[in-house]
């Protein structure tokens, strides 16, 4: 698989499991959405920041696809591979050497978002 496919079947599936659940018209999961949209929206603190602190939360909690998912809005807000790192060590310090592998997979994929 090229690093550009592995970008472009996590946005693919994302995108058609999240139109598959929300044509479900579950007032419930339409509001989950709508909460996570409006919690990473600029506000205290910078849409930068908050991507970075749902990355750890992501990584301690070890969610592939919410990491995939906070890494691409990283890379949009102009997050350096510097404070990636600096990302990364504060996950696996809380999360423990168990998030190891979910860093690996984490540098493939920033990696892979830096070459597309």
């Amino acid at each position: 698989m090229t690093m550009s496919n592995l970008i472009d079947e996590f946005q693919e599936y994302r995108s058609k499991m999240n139109d598959k659940i929300l044509s479900a018209d579950n007032k419930v999961m339409k509001r989950i959405y709508s909460v996570d949209t409006l919690a990473y929206q600029e506000g205290a603190l910078s849409v930068k920041t908050k991507e970075m602190l749902g990355l750890v939360s992501s990584m301690v909690l070890r969610c592939d696809d919410c990491i995939k998912y906070h890494l691409e809005k990283c890379f949009e807000q102009g997050t350096t591979t510097e404070e990636i790192f600096e990302v990364f060590s504060i996950a696996n310090l809380v999360g423990g050497t168990i998030v190891i592998p979910h860093t690996r997979r984490a540098v493939e994929y920033w990696e892979a978002l830096q070459q597309q």
